[in-house]
């Protein structure tokens, strides 16, 4: 079957799309792309079942078994699978010719960054990624729209940057670009706020849970600190929105922590030390740091239980 493309630089053709890959994401781009007037127009996926619930719910489009053949279909094209399934994915549409000289191909991995779609760029494809910072439920009717003022990022070649920047704009959400080569690193940023702050706060919860209260109970406890903390961050900065012992250089205090932590919940023992090392970095840009402290405090910290 032989599909024509039409010129990506008419309107109607830049807002024509495929999903590669109909899980959570693609659904819900396919459905909120589909309400700011782009046009669904090929859908393909391993599941050809989760292929038609998404084209169902984005009110239109073809099914196709084969991604290349839904790739031709149109030049703007989300691959939104699995991360490990994108560049074999992109690969064999490549390789069966799916990609044109007028496509703008982009995938959605927060890991990944464009260069993992070298054989689209090849086949003369403009490429880029794009990462919403946000966790997807399956798409449900008469949700809330998950895009809208949140935080998307962008790389890739300036054309492909560039039609990003209108796919944002469209979804109601905030733009930010990054270099290709720093996509690593924004994801590991992103892993650390959010993930390694449950990890964080999950170390808190125990320990106060030590204390005799139940998990419920130590949240609510701590909640109004975390968020206070937070605007904190927001408004001062890191640096100036430290407080605490080691900031104050307070190292009678830091000893007491690490005794009973010792004595009583030896397993956090290391992750204490880690974190009050990489803290006395943060107070050490303080100048209110008293500097006096700083040798007995790193001592404190450094020690092996």
């Amino acid at each position: 079957m032989v599909f024509h493309r039409m010129n990506m630089h008419t309107n109607k053709r830049e807002k024509t799309f495929c999903i590669i890959g109909c899980g959570r994401l693609g659904t819900n781009l396919a459905v909120y792309l589909t309400g700011q007037g782009y046009a669904p127009t090929a859908f393909s996926s391993r599941s050809p079942a989760s292929a038609r619930n998404a084209a169902a719910h984005a009110g239109g489009g073809k099914v196709f078994e084969n991604a290349a053949d839904a790739a031709r279909c149109c030049e703007l094209i989300f691959i939104t699978t699995p991360d490990i399934l994108i560049e074999p994915v992109c690969d064999q549409v490549a390789q069966a010719g799916g990609f044109g000289k007028n496509c703008v191909v982009f995938h959605l991995s927060g890991a990944l960054s464009s260069e993992i779609l070298a054989s689209a760029k090849k086949a003369g494809a403009d490429t880029g990624s794009l990462h919403p910072l946000q966790a997807f439920a399956p798409y449900s009717s008469g949700q809330t729209s998950p895009f809208a003022g949140i935080n998307i990022s962008i790389e890739g070649t300036p054309t492909a940057a560039a039609v990003g920047r209108n796919i944002v704009a469209a979804l109601q959400a905030r733009a930010f670009t990054i270099p290709t080569d720093a996509k690593t690193l924004y994801h590991a940023a992103a892993v650390v706020a959010s993930n390694y702050l449950v990890t964080l706060e999950h170390f808190a919860l125990t320990l106060l849970a030590r204390t005799g209260l139940d998990q419920a109970r130590a949240f609510e406890i701590l909640e109004p600190l975390i968020q206070g903390t937070l605007r904190n961050i927001a408004s001062k900065g890191s640096v100036d929105a430290l407080t605490g012992p080691i900031v104050r250089g307070d190292e009678d205090i830091i000893a007491r922590h690490l005794a009973d932590i010792d004595s009583k919940m030896p397993q956090f023992s290391a992750m204490y030390r880690l974190l009050g090392r990489h803290t006395l970095d943060i107070a050490r840009m303080r100048s209110d740091f008293p500097k006096a402290a700083d040798q007995r405090l790193a001592g404190l910290l450094e020690k092996d239980t």
